[in-house]
């Protein structure tokens, strides 16, 4: 982990070590049958070894704890803890003894010192100790740069630096998602629903404490990750929320915009802050990890000059029957549209009535519901195609095909709801 040790001899020493929690002892178990040569003897020792769970001797993971042998893994999220110790080797009193310790990063250097105060005088075979804190929020390389200065009894300036370089890796896998959801616009405005995909990167599992989602001032919030059972709310992932290694977990939230956000027409245009994720877990022997990713953006849907949503209109309908659909009209300019209707028949889908007639004018953010009328010629899914908006001041002709599906049945066949 050393980088460049001192060439210069020095009075002081510096040790710098990470804290870490010990983990439990792992074992390899020798064993054998009875009718093998040893007999016994494999399984007596493991019954005797204290380090080995009782009544369960032949598991390799013991009940004793052990100190960590190496520097470790470090993760994005997690508070780097480091243990900072000058001792004076010599046989002299040493004085104005100043300890400084930072973390140099790609992007910005911190002081983690706990005190910027020099210590007046430090006697033969005594130590300064400290222990600094960090919470790492980057990734890639850090650099832990230790300085010491201090004065001999003869009042010469001493000064050295050990450098500590460590790697602070990615423990998750965020990927997200946006679904629109078209819903009626007589209310606020559409629902969007966000999909959080979470994977575990590292080698251990992990306790997922917290995942929630923070919405922005324009956005409220509820969570679909948990059903009721027994009028008790538990999540869809059950009772344990362990995350194995590479392992992939899905959240689903659904933001409403608040209503002084909402646009008259009930959409909110161009892009939004969503919010963000926080996530928070847990490792080993409860080590502590968060997370929040940067604010998440969503692109609302752009509907045009004029949209055309559904209403009303039913599921199956009987072939060469008459059916009925109510559709709504908005106007989503910004200027009064002179509108006309114009109903075009396809292969399997005809349209009853007056074609060409006149919607009259639409003002801005205003909207209109017409009530029309089909019937199919052709048995199974069809699409509901062919309408056709024509905007008399400027025009302009709006096109809508695959505006919907139905499912036609025969007549002779009883359609059970």
């Amino acid at each position: 982990m050393e980088v460049n040790p001192p060439k210069q001899e020095h009075l002081l020493a510096l040790k710098v070590m990470r804290l870490t929690k010990p983990t439990l002892f792992t074992n390899i178990p020798v064993t054998c049958e009875e009718k093998d040569l040893p007999g016994d003897l494999f399984n007596q020792l493991m019954r005797d070894d204290p380090s080995t769970v009782n009544g369960a001797e032949i598991l390799m993971l013991g009940e004793m704890l052990t100190l960590p042998q190496n520097f470790g893994n470090i993760f994005l999220g997690e508070t780097f803890s480091s243990y900072i110790s000058v001792h004076n080797d010599s046989n002299q009193v040493v004085k104005d003894i100043l300890v400084k310790a930072d973390l140099q990063t790609s992007s910005q250097r911190l002081n983690l010192s706990a005190s910027n105060a020099a210590v007046a005088e430090l006697k033969p075979d005594c130590c300064i100790d400290d222990v600094i804190h960090h919470e790492v929020k980057e990734i890639g390389t850090h650099i832990l740069v230790c300085a010491v200065s201090y004065t001999t009894q003869g009042g010469e300036k001493m000064y050295f630096r050990k450098f500590f370089k460590f790697q602070v890796l990615k423990p998750l896998d965020v990927k997200t998602k946006f679904y629109n959801a078209e819903s009626d616009l007589s209310s606020v405005t559409d629902e969007v629903f966000l999909e959080a995909q979470i994977q575990n990167i590292t080698t251990s599992p992990m306790f997922m404490e917290k995942v929630s989602l923070e919405p922005s001032i324009m956005y409220n919030v509820a969570e679909l990750n948990s059903v009721s059972q027994a009028g008790e709310c538990v999540t869809t992932f059950g009772a344990r929320a362990y995350l194995q290694p590479m392992d992939t977990r899905q959240y689903l939230y659904c933001l409403k915009p608040k209503k002084e956000f909402a646009e008259k027409a009930g959409i909110i245009k161009g892009v939004t802050v969503i919010g963000k994720l926080d996530i928070v877990w847990k490792t080993n022997l409860g080590e502590r990890g968060r997370l929040q990713t940067s604010q998440l953006q969503r692109m609302a849907p752009g509907y045009g000059d004029v949209r055309l949503s559904l209403e009303a209109i039913p599921d199956t309908v009987n072939l060469e029957e008459p059916f009925h659909i109510t559709c709504k009209i908005t106007n989503c300019s910004e200027r009064t549209m002179d509108l006309v209707l114009e109903m075009c028949n396809t292969n399997s889908i005809h349209w009853c009535g007056i074609s060409g007639r006149q919607l009259g004018k639409l003002h801005p953010s205003s909207s209109l519901c017409l009530a029309l009328t089909l019937l199919s010629s052709v048995q199974g899914l069809q699409s509901v195609s062919g309408l056709r908006l024509t905007d008399t001041f400027l025009k302009r002709t709006y096109e809508y095909d695959d505006i919907a599906q139905v499912c036609v049945v025969s007549s002779a066949i009883k359609v059970e709801s």
